[in-house]
């Protein structure tokens, strides 16, 4: 197996590790084979390897907004945390997919560009904002971002314009192809550091103030439906402060599912939906997971 020589080669690669370890509702079964490439040529090497030998690829974040099914994922999971490199020139900042997306928002702040100031409080990667066009707070990532590059599942490499990523609510067309995000180009304005800095703690403070930031989650579970705020009708529904098994609608933040102790992704997956048959009864609506949902269930 080319894997294993890839191993043999220093690319670290770990088997059987429960991905609850590393996604932020500290929930999920474990990966076949995981890998933490440093920089790019480890990536191409491990999706040529995961293609040689057949096997099944799958790539994560930061795994903030991700639900991972307890039975977990087959054939290579990669997780790209350690590509994490930001660099600025101009009013430009490029940041690698495993950059933080804060961190991101900080370093342009502090080379005072202004323009992701609404990404101060968002806990995922560049390439998971890029991958599900992030947003809170007003602001989106397909307003800053000039350009994106990725790698195909075959490990070729292309680079698309702002238009070409087919930017819409909570979508980019990288959730449409088997397309890997491996770095985004942000275009920034030029602003004052003082005031980019205190508008991003302001949105940090509020974001601390209304969301339950004391229990892991992951984060806004479902898509606001157009003229509908999902929180306000799951209260109307009598639906937070909902638990099963450890997971719990928020009593803080009712779009918020939070993990109270021991829950599972089944937990969580039975209270979404549960929620979403009594929102459809109740108003009507099919509420959609901005939550990304992968994985097999438990056998």
């Amino acid at each position: 197996m080319k894997l294993f020589d890839l191993a043999k080669e220093g690319i670290e690669i770990k088997q059987q590790v429960p991905l609850s370890k590393y996604t932020f509702t500290k929930t999920g079964g474990p990966a076949e084979f995981l890998a933490f490439p440093q920089n790019q040529t480890e990536l191409q090497e491990l999706v040529e390897a995961a293609n040689a030998d057949q096997i099944p690829l799958t790539v994560i974040g930061n795994a903030s907004n991700l639900i991972i099914r307890d039975g977990g994922i087959d054939g290579l999971v990669i997780i790209l945390t350690k590509m994490d490199k930001i660099t600025v020139e101009g009013q430009t900042v490029t940041a690698q997919a495993g950059a933080r997306i804060i961190g991101t928002a900080f370093m342009a702040a502090n080379h005072g560009l202004s323009g992701m100031e609404f990404a101060a409080g968002i806990p995922g990667s560049v390439g998971g904002a890029v991958f599900m066009n992030a947003g809170a707070y007003g602001g989106e990532t397909c307003e800053v971002v000039a350009s994106v590059t990725v790698m195909s599942a075959k490990g070729e490499f292309k680079t698309y314009t702002n238009e070409e990523m087919a930017f819409s609510y909570r979508h980019s067309r990288i959730q449409d192809t088997d397309d890997i995000v491996l770095s985004a180009t942000f275009e920034l304005k030029k602003g004052q550091k003082s005031e980019i800095l205190a508008q991003m703690n302001y949105l940090n403070a509020l974001r601390q103030y209304k969301q339950p930031l004391e229990y892991p989650s992951c984060g806004s579970v479902f898509k606001r439906p157009a003229g509908h705020f999902v929180g306000p009708m799951i209260i109307k529904a009598g639906l937070q402060g909902k638990q099963i098994g450890g997971a719990q609608d928020s009593t803080k933040h009712a779009g918020f599912i939070v993990n109270k102790g021991g829950a599972t992704a089944t937990d969580y997956l039975d209270l979404i939906h549960l929620i979403q048959e009594k929102i459809k009864e109740e108003f009507g609506l099919d509420l959609e997971t901005e939550v990304r949902i992968i994985g097999k269930p438990n056998d």
